[in-house]
């Protein structure tokens, strides 16, 4: 058997930034255990999986992601990238996609400058939690801890994220039982970029997250609520770091970002 593989750098202007995605079109579903595989030996935070949807018209596809680890619910990179490849490479002609997830359907439009745009559904982090250990992991004190999809602890200062430095093997530990091993660490920003943020999620095979839409859908809302304005623009500040220019809309959340081409090829099984 062989696969069509696109390798797609998502919230990047050039490429070795943003977050890289594995992006594999199918005809029909493979077994599922054999795309865990394929994941793991991609060994990229995501590979995406996409099948189009001849029932439901042109536009429409079902897609899923999986990190090394596990397939997860909801992936916004890898969304992003998976658009990129359906309009640049296999030739879809309508100007919204619509994908069957796990979360839903989820629409991705064309916008202007190369930008794509995506809906995602908003998570609103709300519940304030005190997670005992959390500080001296960390090494600074967080302002709060919130339950988002994971834990969101909100930091004093943006250079308290950006030099955020700890054993991210131990983080387990000090979430465990109550919350499994996936945080999201944000701050307010500067010179134009409202929040930045960071994500480790070693519960998924990834220890840190190059940039991740869907943690946006928490974060936005946050900074949103914080600052007064709907438009967010947010950077995820890991090493490759990322832009993403967002807008709090109520129960949804619009995430833009555009994509770069990094590497094309064939899976042979």
């Amino acid at each position: 058997m062989k696969l069509d593989i696109y390798q797609v750098d998502a919230f990047a202007d050039e490429v070795f930034k943003g977050n890289p995605a594995a992006i594999i079109p199918l005809e029909t579903w493979l077994d599922d255990g054999l795309m865990q595989s394929i994941a793991f030996e991609n060994n990229l935070s995501e590979t995406a999986f996409f099948v189009k949807n001849e029932e439901r018209g042109a536009g429409y596809y079902d897609l899923r992601w999986f990190t090394p680890e596990v397939e997860v619910d909801l992936c916004g990179h890898a969304t992003l990238a998976s658009s990129h490849v359906i309009w640049t490479r296999l030739g879809e002609m309508a100007d919204m996609l619509t994908f069957a997830t796990r979360s839903g359907d989820l629409n991705v439009t064309r916008g202007k400058d190369g930008f794509l745009e995506m809906n995602f559904p908003a998570q609103r982090p709300e519940k304030r939690v005190e997670v005992p250990g959390l500080a001296e992991l960390l090494g600074t004190r967080p302002v709060e801890i919130l339950d988002a999809p994971g834990l969101m602890a909100v930091l004093a200062s943006e250079d308290d994220v950006r030099t955020l430095n700890f054993k991210v093997s131990d983080l387990e530990a000090v979430l465990a039982p109550d919350y499994e091993a996936a945080l999201i660490v944000t701050a307010a920003g500067s010179g134009g970029v409202d929040c930045v943020s960071r994500f480790f999620v070693p519960s998924a095979g990834i220890d840190e997250d190059p940039v991740t839409g869907s943690i946006h859908t928490s974060i936005v809302p946050y900074w949103a609520d914080k600052l007064g304005k709907t438009d967010i623009v947010a950077h995820q500040a890991s090493r490759r770091g990322g832009t993403l220019y967002c807008t709090d809309a109520g129960e949804r959340t619009i995430i833009r970002g555009r994509c770069t081409d990094f590497m094309t090829g064939v899976v042979t099984i």
